[in-house]
């Protein structure tokens, strides 16, 4: 790579605050869009989403609720920003029929404008082949449409934004700048997500258009200019040049992907080297995204150990029972998480971040602890992001005892993690199932169907888990050949596991941390069921083991502490105050406490069920309920005990 220096650099602080990543593109997906395959390197590859529908589950829910949201926000609004900076016609204004500005971090005079649309287009192809309802590509092209005549009105050698391009400028300058490349980084991703899952051409033209005037605009600069402007956050551009590279193979885009390869933060890495500590959490992740396509792309081995050692570092010293990281957005001291229970932890896009990098990671060494910390995420942290009452999302889940979420506003926030929110609700089928050339892989237990047309196999699958611990496949199938299915055997079902097909039992001789596979020529209305017994644990924070955590398989329960001096706008971020979910204050009442009079093992016995038809639990001597975390709004919460023994 022509700008990687294998010398080991002194990590400077990274200065900027905000990323998420966006396109979605997986190994095996899009076939028929690529020119540089991306499947030599990799063992497992993914179903297209159209191929995966969601049946009746909170995933579903959620999933409608945010389609309502995002179909509410006008295509006018969106491109208002856009229309503005180009000098077009935007709507009267002067006070006659003036355009309804979006406020927050879409506002006019916030430099990061225009994030949101290009997150928006992402959710809004993702909702098309989630769902193939035409509603979404209909709005989808609307906005498309838009961007293209802004960009022919700026006449700017094909640039594109809803700021002008002298944010760029500064970037490479170094002068004080709100992160433009992240910006672009979301329109780049939400015109690339039309192209693959709108089949929209005109995004496509777009999208290499503004690709094309990044390569003259970068080219010419020095190595100096080059290491200047990647100290500003950049979000993911690395990933959507290659993403460009893969789809139409002009070596240019490639250029532009290595370009963006931040020697100064991904270095030290290849000595497997823990710099992670104060450093901007999610300004790194989408980094690794980054070189994981390009080892799928090119197998440069050096790619796969950085992307590895990252997910590992990050997973297994700085995250939270939760799967969650970050304190005020940093990663902080491996391993000191009993240190860092404040009210701002666990960024929602570091979570959508740190997913998509599990699934590359996965595609070449599928292990199970990948899609264990993938469920675990998902469950207890995206699931629950959302508000179930009125659709909006949080920017953090507070690890303090006596928090509570803290949602946006329709009209007034547009925070990173609403636009990387747009994009968690509309995909949630993306993980369920994966395929090898001739078997199929179970990942998640979520109501769902897959169609495997190749193997012309559909797969329904029911469950109430994790509510119920069975899941139940039918299969109905036109092909003639055996067809290995693998059944996720997670490493929290540690009190066994019950197979049986077609109400035969299967005598199962894997442990934990391994698939069950069932390899037989299927026939239709062929069933699998499958039971787990979800474990009770108590999980001590690695630097203090009377700081603890309870959890039931996966999901980790937290109890519910009522609303007592929950001050209105309180549940919802108060946007007559700057930034204020950075800064929340929680009102936590004295009579809150998280301290409990146990040791671990007298906690664990002295936890029971509620009842067998809900994850309700109490703990003997307390009043308090516990339940999954993501089903927890609008109220208080402890997560983490404190225990006295």
């Amino acid at each position: 790579m022509k700008y990687l220096n294998h010398s080991k650099y002194i990590v400077f602080s990274l200065i900027t605050t905000i990323t998420a990543s966006a396109q979605s593109h997986y190994p095996g997906q899009h076939q028929s869009k690529i020119k540089v395959g991306d499947t030599k390197n990799v063992q497992l590859t993914a179903f297209d989403l159209q191929n995966v529908k969601l049946l009746e589950s909170p995933f579903k829910d959620n999933m409608i609720r945010e389609s309502k949201w995002i179909m509410d926000i006008s295509a006018s609004r969106l491109l208002h920003s856009f229309r503005n900076n180009a000098g077009i016609y935007s709507g009267n204004e002067g006070g006659y029929f003036t355009m309804k500005k979006l406020g927050g971090w879409e506002s006019l005079d916030c430099e990061l404008r225009g994030h949101s649309t290009g997150h928006i287009l992402s959710g809004l192809a993702l909702l098309y082949a989630s769902t193939g309802d035409s509603k979404y590509k209909v709005k989808s092209d609307s906005i498309v449409s838009g961007l293209a005549e802004i960009q022919k009105a700026l006449d700017q050698k094909s640039y594109l934004s809803a700021f002008p391009e002298n944010l760029i400028d500064r970037a490479i300058k170094g002068q004080k700048v709100w992160a433009p490349w992240y910006t672009q980084h979301k329109l780049f991703s939400g015109l690339i997500d039309q192209y693959l899952y709108c089949n929209s051409n005109e995004a496509f033209e777009v999208v290499k258009g503004m690709a094309d005037w990044a390569y003259q605009k970068l080219k010419p600069l020095t190595q100096e200019e080059r290491k200047t402007m990647l100290r500003n956050e950049f979000g993911g551009m690395n990933d959507s040049f290659y993403a460009l590279y893969q789809i139409t193979a002009n070596p240019n885009y490639k250029f532009l992907a290595e370009f963006f390869y931040h020697d100064d933060a991904l270095n030290p890495l290849i000595d497997k080297e823990d710099n992670l500590n104060k450093k901007h959490a999610n300004t790194y992740i989408p980094k690794l995204i980054g070189i994981s396509r390009a080892y799928e792309l090119e197998g440069t081995n050096k790619y796969r150990e950085i992307s590895e050692f990252f997910w590992n570092t990050v997973v297994d010293h700085h995250s939270f029972i939760t799967g969650s990281n970050s304190d005020k957005e940093k990663f902080f001291e491996p391993d000191h998480q009993s240190e860092h229970l404040s009210g701002y932890t666990g960024e929602s896009c570091n979570v959508y971040n740190m997913l998509k990098l599990t699934r590359h990671l996965f595609a070449y060494d599928p292990k199970i602890k990948y899609v264990d910390f993938y469920e675990k995420a998902l469950y207890n942290h995206i699931l629950g992001q959302q508000d179930p009452q009125s659709g909006m999302v949080a920017y953090f889940l507070p690890m303090k005892p006596g928090a509570h979420k803290v949602y946006s506003t329709p009209e007034d926030s547009f925070w990173c993690c609403v636009g990387s929110g747009f994009e968690n609700q509309a995909k949630y089928g993306e993980f369920i199932y994966y395929h090898g050339k001739k078997d199929l892989f179970v990942n998640l237990f979520i109501p769902s169907q897959l169609v495997w047309k190749e193997k012309g196999l559909t797969i329904k699958q029911e469950t109430a888990f994790p509510n119920q611990n069975n899941i139940k496949l039918t299969i109905n199938t036109a092909g003639s050949e055996a067809v290995p299915i693998n059944i996720r055997y997670p490493n929290w079902a540690t009190e066994g596991v019950k197979v049986s097909i077609n109400g035969e039992q299967q005598k199962v001789t894997v442990k934990p941390g391994n698939y069950i596979v069932l390899n037989r020529k299927w026939k239709n209305g062929d069933t699998i069921d499958v039971a787990f017994d979800l474990p009770l644990k108590i999980t001590p924070t690695p630097d203090n083991p009377k700081v603890v955590a309870v959890t039931y398989g996966p999901i980790v329960l937290a109890a519910e502490l009522g609303t007592a001096d929950m001050i209105e706008p309180a549940p919802f971020s108060n946007p007559k105050l700057y930034n204020d979910y950075y800064t929340y204050d929680y009102h936590v009442p004295v009579s809150i406490t998280n301290k409990l009079n146990y040791s671990s093992k007298e906690l664990l016995k002295n936890i029971s069920k509620v009842n067998n038809n809900d994850l309700l639990f109490k703990i003997k001597g307390n009043n308090d309920v516990l339940k999954p975390i993501s089903d927890i709004h609008r109220q208080r919460y402890t997560i983490y005990w404190e225990l006295n023994k």
